[in-house]
């Protein structure tokens, strides 16, 4: 049995493929990746607009574009950290979800490369998070 929730990486690591280091760091490279609004989207934004300020508007809370420039900015510090030939794995499995057999034949890369190198590029993310 399949489960059609589970990501990729949570897959590989529910059987021990890769540690649990590995694991936190591609998920918050992933957080990274979603609240920088990364992905491709298939609606439109419906955000509420500005509100107006003073006594009557409400409080404002976070500045959700200041969020989202941040996330963006670690998720590129975090990726240039990986390297370039790691970078395009990780964007594969972690972020955009698809299997490792998928992956290595998008690259055109032999079986069984893709979680090594996979691996060693959750290690070099984990660096860059400081996940001990």
């Amino acid at each position: 049995m399949v489960n059609a929730a589970e990501s990729p990486l949570g897959w590989l690591f529910a059987r021990g493929l890769v540690s649990e280091r590995q694991y936190l760091a591609g998920e918050r490279l992933r957080a990274d990746y979603e609240m920088a609004g990364l992905g491709a989207r298939v609606t439109m934004r419906w955000d509420a607009g500005p509100s107006g300020s003073g006594r009557r508007g409400p409080p404002r809370g976070a500045d959700a574009t200041t969020a989202m420039i941040d996330a963006k900015r670690r998720f590129e510090a975090a990726v240039a950290a990986a390297g370039g030939g790691l970078s395009d794995i990780l964007w594969r499995v972690v972020c955009a979800g698809e299997g490792i057999e998928a992956a290595e034949k998008a690259l055109g890369w032999p079986r069984r490369a893709g979680k090594l190198v996979l691996g060693m590029g959750l290690d070099r993310v984990g660096d860059y998070y400081r996940i001990a």
